[in-house]
């Protein structure tokens, strides 16, 4: 299982995050996730936002650093990207 994590590089609310995903799948991401203790509604999409702050830790427990750019590719590779406005969020009541 390998799972990758960009730096915190993207500002939002107050803080610096990254992006957390997997090359396999979206089940392998959430185990990870919830090893970690990373809410659910961290998810996005294709990725978990993870807030700077959580970063070393989040490394230290497997996560194999990469640039946005990497994450991105690894996505797309894998067959799991998702780009914003043709998926609805999680718990959205769109069909």
């Amino acid at each position: 299982m390998t799972i990758y994590i960009d730096p915190p590089a993207w500002p939002g609310h107050g803080r610096m995050w990254s992006h957390l995903v997997s090359d396999v799948s979206y089940d392998e991401l959430h185990t990870f996730a919830a090893r970690l203790g990373v809410p659910r509604r961290a998810f996005e999409r294709d990725h978990y936002d993870i807030p700077g702050e959580r970063y070393a830790d989040v490394v230290a427990a497997g996560a194999v650093e990469v640039s946005s750019r990497e994450v991105v590719r690894l996505l797309y590779a894998a067959g799991l990207r998702r780009p914003k406005g043709r998926y609805p969020s999680p718990g959205s009541r769109s069909s």
